[in-house]
């Protein structure tokens, strides 16, 4: 049985969703409702990829334990039979969020339904690669969870203002998972980072005077001096040595993000990491 999602929030019997997909679907449509009962904090269970009797009689069987209502998004006719004779057997509430709405379809178009589980996301699949990607950068921006660097496509490694963070975004919404991680002087970088596949590992890099002209414009922004070691061009040559020592340590990439566009330096990473 696959269980895939199971959200625990108090004692009010449970709905169980059940898909022969992923069961985004059902859940959408399940959370959608509840939040309408707000002072009912429900708890769900999400059950994908199923595909078979055994499955679907486990399931019955655990909602009528637990007093659980099932909604599902079935597509295929014989498993909705199915669900529903076993849950009027053990006298469990189901809800078919699917047939009666592609029974109704089919009488009007004149035509019968594929049943095809997961078909939604399949001819769907580069957006929701895409949306998984985006949410991954945003997860592992600026060092973030570096226990999740084996999962990224990418990984960004420079110093302040090198550009990371932008770079980052504009390949997850290609679709790449891309994490990023500051080089600051005197910090341990994680050993995680050197376990990684260096052809997956970019060091990025900026002109020295390019960086402290970006530097003191940011800093500006903010209304703060420029005074500071942020823009000062010792400090900025000592990151800059810093970050070159972890990128030979690591057998890193390096890319040149001097007056480039996000775009042009995009396109090189991509090209080194599929060639």
């Amino acid at each position: 049985m696959a269980r895939r999602k199971e959200h625990k929030r108090n004692d009010f019997p449970p709905v169980y969703i059940v898909s022969g997909g992923a069961g985004s679907s059902g859940e959408g449509i399940v959370n959608t409702v509840l939040a309408q009962f707000p002072e009912n904090r429900i708890s769900t269970v999400t059950f994908g990829n199923i595909r078979d009797r055994g499955q679907i009689e486990g399931i019955v069987e655990q909602a009528e334990q637990t007093g659980a209502v099932i909604v599902h998004t079935l597509v295929d006719e014989r498993l909705r039979d199915i669900l529903a004779s076993s849950a009027r057997g053990r006298g469990v509430s189901e809800v078919d969020l699917m047939g009666p709405l592609l029974k109704r379809l089919s009488s009007v178009l004149g035509r019968e339904p594929l049943g095809m589980p997961g078909l939604y996301r399949k001819l769907h699949e580069a957006y929701f690669t895409r949306i998984a990607a985006i949410e991954y950068t945003l997860e592992h921006d600026d060092g973030q969870n570096p226990r999740g660097w084996p999962q990224a496509d990418i990984v960004l490694v420079g110093v302040s203002r090198s550009g990371k963070t932008p770079l980052s975004i504009y390949l997850s919404v290609l679709g790449w998972k891309a994490a990023n991680y500051p080089v600051v002087p005197g910090v341990s970088v994680p050993e995680e980072l050197f376990r990684l596949d260096p052809k997956r590992v970019f060091g990025l890099i900026v002109d020295p005077d390019r960086l402290m002209k970006i530097r003191a414009q940011r800093m500006a922004r903010f209304g703060v001096s420029d005074q500071t070691p942020y823009s000062d061009p010792a400090a900025i040559d000592e990151e800059n040595r810093a970050a070159r020592r972890v990128f030979r340590k690591g057998g890193f990439h390096v890319i040149d993000m001097t007056d480039r566009t996000i775009e042009a330096c995009a396109s090189e990473i991509i090209r080194r990491i599929t060639s």
